[in-house]
C-alpha cells in the first residue's frame, strides 16, 4: 500500500455527509495509509501540490489536469435531486447578475455557471462565498452553497431554489458525478484501487449504521439522514455516469470552464 519506503500512501477525502460511504472501514482496509479529510477544493488543491496520492477531488478537476486519472469505479454521484447542492435565488434566475459561490465547491460551482448560461445567457459576477458563512454573508443575487449545510433550508426566504442535481438530470435525462477518486497517471497504488471500492461496498452495506452515527453530529434527524445517503446520493461509476461526465466536459469546454484536449482517463477497466 506505499508509494515508497518512507511515507504511507495519503488519501484525501471530502469531510461531508455524502463521503462517508466511501471511506467507511477504509483504515481498516488501507491500515498503512493516512487518511485526510478537507473541503473538495482544498482537496483539488493537494492533489495538484502532490501532497496527496490520491484524492476524492472535484469532477472538474480530473477535465482540468491532463495528468489526472480516475483510479476507482466509486464515487460521489446523483440521479435526480442531491439535497446537499443548491444554488439560491434573490431575484429571478433570468436576472442575475451576481453569483455568490461557496468557496468548497469547484465542479458544482461550474455546474451552476453552465445552467445560467445555458438558460438565460447569463454571465453573472462572481464572488468567493467563505467556508464558514452562509447565504446572510452576501447579498448576491443568488447563492451556491454546497454540502452538509445545504441538507435544510436556510432561514432566509427565496424567489426560488435549484438543486442542481434535480436540475441537470431534468435537463439531460443524465446522472451528474460530484466527485471521483482521482491520482497523477502512473502513480503506484498498490491495490488501493481494489480496497477503495471495497470501501465502498462496505459502506453501502452499513448506510443504517452510517446514519445513526453522522446525524446527531450534524443536527439532522436519522431519518433526513438515511433518506439523504440512500435517495439522493448514487455511489458508482457506471456507463450512465460516464455519459454524465462526459456531457459535463462537453459544456464546460464550450463555455470555457475547462480546456479543449483533455481527455479523462480511467484505470484499468473497473469504471468501464
Amino acid at each position: 500500500m506505499q508509494d515508497s519506503a518512507e511515507r504511507p500512501l495519503r488519501i484525501g477525502a471530502v469531510n461531508y455527509l455524502n463521503s462517508k460511504p466511501l471511506i467507511e472501514g477504509l483504515t481498516d482496509l488501507a491500515p498503512t495509509a493516512e487518511l485526510i479529510l478537507d473541503y473538495p477544493s482544498r482537496l483539488a488543491d493537494q492533489l495538484l501540490a502532490g501532497t496527496l496520492d490520491v484524492g476524492l477531488v472535484p469532477s472538474i478537476a480530473c477535465l482540468l489536469e491532463p495528468h489526472y486519472e480516475v483510479v476507482s469505479d466509486a464515487c460521489v454521484a446523483a440521479r435526480g435531486p442531491v439535497l446537499s447542492v443548491k444554488l439560491y435565488f434573490r431575484k429571478h434566475p433570468a436576472d442575475v447578475r451576481s453569483l455568490a459561490l461557496d468557496a468548497g465547491s469547484r465542479t458544482s460551482a461550474t455546474l451552476a455557471r453552465i445552467l445560467l448560461a445555458e438558460r438565460f445567457g447569463i454571465l453573472p459576477d462572481l464572488e468567493p462565498l467563505p467556508l464558514d458563512r452562509t447565504t446572510t454573508g452576501t447579498d448576491a443575487d443568488a447563492v451556491l452553497l454546497i454540502g452538509d449545510r445545504a441538507i435544510e433550508a436556510p432561514a432566509e426566504r427565496f424567489s426560488a431554489t435549484w438543486d442542481l442535481g434535480e436540475e441537470w438530470t431534468a435537463w439531460t435525462g443524465l446522472p451528474f458525478v460530484f466527485a471521483m477518486w482521482g491520482a497523477q497517471r502512473g502513480r503506484d497504488l498498490g491495490n488501493l484501487e481494489e480496497v477503495l471500492s471495497r470501501a465502498r461496498d462496505r459502506g453501502c452495506q452499513n448506510l443504517s449504521a452510517i446514519a445513526r452515527r453522522e446525524a446527531p453530529l450534524l443536527g439532522l434527524s436519522e431519518q433526513v439522514t438515511y433518506d439523504y445517503l440512500t435517495q439522493n446520493l448514487y455511489y458508482r461509476l457506471g456507463p450512465a455516469e460516464r455519459q454524465g461526465l462526459a456531457r459535463f466536459h462537453q459544456l464546460a469546454v464550450k463555455h470555457e470552464l475547462a480546456p479543449r484536449g483533455i481527455d479523462l482517463v480511467f484505470r484499468h477497466c473497473a469504471c468501464a
